[in-house]
């Protein structure tokens, strides 16, 4: 009996199999979800309208253009591996609040930064490591989005820390 619960533990602890094609339909995903910020960041930038958030309006802005950068890094990844990038973005949330129109930013770097762990993940086991570098320096990006944006809404970048879900102990020990 300890024998199998020992292997099974070890079993559900192995790394899954990647394939290429699953690591592109996820880069595919990736570019769809840099469309989506391109655009609620241009629509967000220009729709602040309280003086509390200018500052970070002006950031917006600047967020934009670096997830243009980032989509353009992930088509020309998509490109190397013989694939043509989607062209629909995922879909676009607003809203008429301005703390709303921050929370969904924020709600979607959260989901960004997770999808390219996963995929930086994928890469280095298909061996891709450029791709997993270049996807590095996109999540450094996003992390700096994140921190603008939980520092506007006055709440903790990390999501795992603003969920409740970290698993560091109290007092950073």
């Amino acid at each position: 009996m300890a024998t199998k619960r020992a292997s099974a533990t070890a079993s559900s602890t192995q790394p899954t199999q990647v394939t290429r094609e699953q690591l592109i339909k996820g880069l595919q995903d990736d570019i769809a979800r840099e469309y989506k910020a391109i655009i609620q960041y241009v629509i967000f930038s220009q729709k602040l309208d309280s003086a509390r958030f200018m500052n970070i309006a002006d950031q917006l802005t600047e967020h934009a253009h670096q997830e243009l950068d980032h989509a353009l890094a992930i088509a020309r990844q998509l490109d190397y591996f013989g694939a043509y990038p989607v062209h629909e973005p995922k879909p676009i949330e607003v809203s008429e609040d301005n703390e709303g129109m921050l929370r969904l930013d924020l709600q979607a770097e959260d989901d960004t930064i997770r999808n390219y762990r996963e995929r930086i993940r994928q890469a280095d086991a298909l061996g891709e490591y450029a791709l997993g570098e270049i996807l590095r320096e996109i999540v450094k990006q996003e992390q700096d989005h994140q921190i603008d944006l939980a520092t506007a809404l006055g709440v903790v970048p990390n999501e795992q820390e603003r969920k409740g879900t970290s698993k560091a102990k109290p007092g950073g020990k």
